[in-house]
Parts: structure tokens; C-alpha cells; sequence
């Protein structure tokens, strides 16, 4: 296993590892004609998830100065809510992205040093124990991360789809 120089992302490789690959399991065998279903016209739909799944990754690597921008920025910037007059990106496409930017992160995350991470981030939340620094931004992110994966393992599911499995792609380095 990849070992971070800062020994307090130790925690967070595994889980990040483990976040790209359940992306690719999440997404599998998903028609692309359910990729904008919603349930009652109240829940997001896949491509809002996957979408923001990506923009999570890129909204990192803008954190830990890493020069990419996410190309649906605008659609997705700021955890922006579903807005169903506009037309998302295909599965595909999101999944081509995810696999741009998640191995630029993986190696920042394994490079940065502490003193990077103890920089000030302010993020505006104005949570009294949470300091607003790079390496709880880290830890925002993967919590993000994981709050989506839940809606879409759920989605899956109230489309018909399989639950999804924990198959892991040992092509898949990051």
C-alpha cells in the first residue's frame, strides 16, 4: 500500500482508494435513459451524483493546488442543487473525468507535507470545532463523497438496479 509523507492522511488513502473504485461499481450497468430518473420528482439523479462526485475530486485538488478545473464547474460548483431545466453530462463522460482528475489527487495526497495541510482554508462554515485548515477540507471532501455514494447506492436500488458490489479493479491505482 502507497504510504502519504504526511502521516495524517494515513486514514485517508485507504478511503480514498476504496471511493474510486466504488465510483466505477456505483455507475455499473446503469442505462444511460435512467441517468436523469428521479423518484417523485424529489430525489437527484445519477448524473447530479456522479456529477458532484466528480466535482468533489476537483474542488480537492483546487484545495491542495493542483491548476485542473472541472469542465461542468457550473453545474456543480458549490454542491449546487439539481436544477432540471439544464442538461447534465453522460455517465460516461463523468467517468472520464473522474479518471482525470482522482490519480492527480491520489499523487498530491501523497506528496503534500503537513505543513501544507495545516494551512488555513477558510471555508465559511463557522463550525467552532472545525478548523477551517487543507487537511480537514480533506476530510470534508471524503465526507462528501461518501454522503453521495449513499444516495447513489440507494438510487440504484428504487431504479430496479442490483445493490452495488465491492469489486475491486486491480488495474485501478488510485
Amino acid at each position: 500500500m502507497d504510504k502519504p509523507i504526511a502521516k495524517t492522511l494515513t486514514i485517508v488513502i485507504p478511503a480514498y482508494r476504496m471511493h474510486s473504485q466504488l465510483f466505477n461499481n456505483m455507475l455499473k450497468g446503469i442505462q444511460e435513459e435512467d441517468a436523469q430518473k428521479r423518484i417523485a420528482d424529489r430525489t437527484n439523479h445519477f448524473a447530479w451524483m456522479a456529477g458532484n462526485l466528480v466535482n468533489c475530486r476537483y474542488w480537492l485538488a483546487e484545495v491542495l493546488d493542483i491548476p485542473e478545473k472541472d469542465p461542468n464547474e457550473d453545474l456543480f460548483k458549490n454542491a449546487k442543487a439539481l436544477d432540471s431545466s439544464l442538461q447534465y453530462p453522460s455517465l460516461d463522460e463523468l467517468k472520464k473525468q473522474w479518471h482525470k482528475i482522482s490519480p492527480l489527487l491520489y499523487q498530491k495526497l501523497l506528496s503534500v507535507e503537513e505543513a501544507e495541510l495545516s494551512q488555513a482554508y477558510p471555508f465559511g462554515m463557522n463550525v467552532p470545532y472545525v478548523e477551517e485548515n487543507k487537511l480537514n477540507m480533506v476530510g470534508m471532501g471524503l465526507d462528501r463523497e461518501s454522503y453521495l455514494f449513499g444516495q447513489l447506492g440507494l438510487m440504484r436500488k428504487a431504479l430496479g438496479y442490483e445493490g452495488v458490489r465491492y469489486d475491486l479493479d486491480d488495474h485501478l491505482s488510485y
